[in-house]
């Protein structure tokens, strides 16, 4: 739930500046100012114990001495007065503080100390603390700006959330260029207190915002941002910029897993789970934030173009469909209308081409059709620039059909090119609240957007089943990662010689844990000598598959340690010698061989890599993917936050190849997705019920023939232990 007090950051009865100041030079002077400036209705209060008055306005000497009343209070004084400051405010009982001041933990160890004690000050006097190094908080209604920055934008229903400072400032900046009205923008700085989930949950119940825009450097509390962003993504969309896309893991993995799981693969993840929508940079923000604030969601992915130049049609149509969009085949009715009232030359098929010479009132006609046509869920309409009409009436024609009761049913997106945000005909688009862009590229990832948004809404409806926890033997799991602890814990002295990496599980333990949670792993044995190994068999049953059992070795094919497709005895000697030899030739590092694992071997219908990892902001992460030795070089694996339902687990392999392959590829038998699914669904489960585990991965999961199952070939786990 959110947090007492912010409501103050956008709505104070009374705002205090401390580090006021008379010189308009000055920061100081610059809040004072713009809360005058910009319209502000409460109290204002300088602090300032050498001057008398600032601005017009009456200064006190300490907060102290500040009357009710008073709900928030900015503080622009240098960094090693700051939390003398906070301490006043907390004494003096002021619910809310903006540090706007700098030199905090962004500069080194001590400023780091500077910044730990706001936060206990924070805590002790249970004051909401926004910053520091951050430029305050504005909204547009109330009207409040209690920032730095004489910007201040129109009133509107988009908020901005940002992790900088700087960055706030030019979303406001373009906005205001373009009039798009805000209303609200927040600077989040160092988040010592308050932190971008907090303030996520302060736009919960406003009533001025549709859209809540997000700049974000990193996540304070991935769980609990992924629960109220999804909280609040079913009332209102949320678009989302994430610095940094690097695909480096947080540390070292030896799983294909771990070293696919970069931090983008994460976010991107977590922002699919909470239905935020990831935008591509600030003017992909907001292209995304108007057409989600003003128009319409698609019901399905079927567009229709109406366009008077060819070029800009194949534009716009690569861009749809780059973006899981499609053309909507427009019925018999719709062409033989719009063939009677257009040129001759001109095109009726999709895209509607009605050419250079059509004016307003053809667009008029072909619009009112294309809305009523009910193969089309969205509508684009594009024109080059004119020189024998005025561009107003075209925009007129577009906004009005935008706002007919057909048009408010469905989305319109426009390219008239050559407009001028601030012309008139630019006011007449944004009055009927339809988005002009300049490029028709730009029209598929915002209409792609939409188009998500709307499964993802559709899928919040369904039910949802997940892991069939009665499928578990959490005790005799438990109990297989505590005989792994149990080797870990061992004094090195008394350690198995052939277990120096502690952190994986043995082989014989991942089958017990693994089949604890109903996932089959097919028999395995470890043979120490030719001997053992040939008893060994006999258990297994050919044909078999040999694997090098070495310790820290998890590639095995890496060094040529495995071999398939033993049938008899003499394969079995065979791969016994070619393995051991080629492990001398290329293993030399390694002190000590433990011998051959034997298992039975399996073969199905497809091969797929799942797994899971654990990342350090948001939890456990399901992969899945085409599996085999190339599955890095591929990269053809996606990822999902645990838990799955069956519905994400599916739309989790439909992201990668392996949805095809499981198909039935090239006239192979469709595999059983299914059993495939119930394999992730009991990773993710595992991964959830025990803290220790860090890596799990199965490379392959042999998927046999529909309704016959899938076992786990090669798995591996890895702990770790606090």
């Amino acid at each position: 739930m959110p947090r007492p007090h912010l409501s103050a950051f956008f709505d104070p009865a009374g705002v205090a500046v401390i580090g006021a100041s008379r010189d308009p030079e000055k920061l100081g002077y610059a809040v004072v100012h713009n809360l005058i400036q910009n319209g502000y209705k409460g109290k204002i209060y300088p602090v300032n114990p050498r001057a008398g008055e600032i601005a017009g306005l009456q200064a006190y000497p300490s907060i102290a001495d500040v009357p009710d009343p008073l709900d928030l209070v900015v503080i622009v004084l240098p960094a090693e007065y700051v939390a003398s400051a906070v301490e006043a405010c907390g004494k003096r009982g002021a619910p809310a503080v903006t540090v706007v001041s700098g030199g905090f933990r962004e500069t080194g160890p001590e400023g780091a100390a500077r910044e730990e004690a706001l936060s206990r000050l924070a805590e002790q006097y249970q004051m909401a603390l926004l910053g520091p190094n951050c430029i305050g908080t504005i909204d547009a209604h109330t009207p409040l700006n209690s920032t730095f920055i004489p910007l201040f934008p129109p009133q509107g229903d988009i908020a901005i959330i940002s992790q900088s400072g700087a960055l706030a400032a030019a979303f406001i900046d373009w906005c205001r260029r373009h009039e798009i009205g805000l209303s609200r923008v927040v600077s989040l700085g160092n988040m010592a207190d308050i932190t971008e989930v907090d303030i996520l949950e302060a736009m919960e119940d406003d009533e001025n915002t549709r859209v809540i825009a997000l700049y974000m450097e990193g996540v304070s509390d991935g769980p609990r941002f992924v629960e109220a962003a999804g909280r609040i993504a079913r009332q209102r969309p949320v678009i989302a910029i994430k610095a940094g896309r690097s695909e480096g893991a947080a540390k070292a993995v030896a799983s294909h897993t771990g070293a696919l799981a970069g931090s983008a693969a994460a976010y991107d993840a977590a922002f699919e789970r909470a239905g935020v929508t990831r935008a591509a940079g600030m003017e992909d923000m907001l292209d995304l934030a108007r057409a989600l604030a003003w128009q319409p969601l698609p019901r399905g992915n079927r567009v229709a173009v109406l366009t008077n130049a060819g070029g800009l049609g194949i534009l716009a149509v690569e861009s749809l469909e780059a973006n899981g969009l499609r053309l909507a085949s427009l019925t018999d009715k719709t062409r033989e209308y719009l063939r009677e009232r257009v040129m001759a030359a001109a095109s009726v098929a999709n895209p509607v081409d009605v050419l250079a010479g059509s004016g307003p009132t053809t667009y008029a006609l072909c619009l009112d059709a294309l809305l009523s046509d009910e193969t089309v869920d969205a509508v684009v309409v594009m024109t080059a620039p004119q020189d024998w009409f005025a561009p107003v009436s075209l925009a007129e024609v577009v906004g009005e059909a935008a706002s007919s009761p057909l048009g408010r049913k469905k989305p319109v997106l426009a390219v008239i090119q050559g407009l001028d945000p601030n012309t008139t005909e630019s006011g007449v688009l944004r009055r009927k609240r339809v988005p002009n862009y300049a490029f028709p590229e730009r029209l598929g990832s915002t209409l792609g957007a939409m188009w998500r948004r709307r499964r993802w809404l559709d899928a919040q409806a369904e039910p949802s089943d997940g892991f069939d926890e009665a499928r578990a033997d959490r005790e005799v799991a438990g109990m297989a990662i505590d005989a792994a602890r149990v080797v870990r814990d061992l004094p090195s002295e008394a350690a198995s010689v052939s277990e120096p990496d502690a952190s994986w599980m043995k082989p014989d333990q991942v089958t017990t844990l693994l089949n604890a949670y109903g996932v089959p792993v097919p028999a395995i044995g470890l043979a120490p000598n030719m001997d053992h190994a040939l008893k060994l068999a006999e258990t297994v049953g050919y044909p078999l598959v040999a694997k090098l059992a070495a310790p820290g070795l998890v590639h095995k094919t890496d060094v040529g340690g495995v071999v398939v497709g033993i049938r008899s005895p003499e394969d079995l000697r065979a791969a016994y010698e070619e393995i051991m030899d080629r492990a001398a030739e290329r293993m030399s590092d390694l002190a000590v061989v433990d011998g051959l694992y034997i298992q039975r071997m399996v073969k199905g219908a497809a091969e797929v890599i799942v797994g899971v990892v654990r990342d350090p902001a948001f939890g456990p992460l399901v992969m899945a993917g085409i599996g085999g030795t190339r599955v890095e070089l591929q990269r053809d694996v996606a990822f999902a936050l645990a838990p799955l339902t069956r519905r994400a687990a599916g739309t989790l392999l439909d992201r990668t190849g392996a949805g095809r392959l499981l198909e039935g590829w090239r006239g192979s038998a469709p595999a059983d997705r299914e059993a495939l699914i119930d394999c992730m669904l009991a990773l993710a489960q595992i991964a959830l019920d025990h803290p220790e585990v860090s890596e799990i991965e199965v490379n392959p999961v042999i998927v046999m023939p529909e309704g016959e199952g899938a076992w786990a070939v090669d798995a591996r786990v890895r702990l770790e232990f606090d």
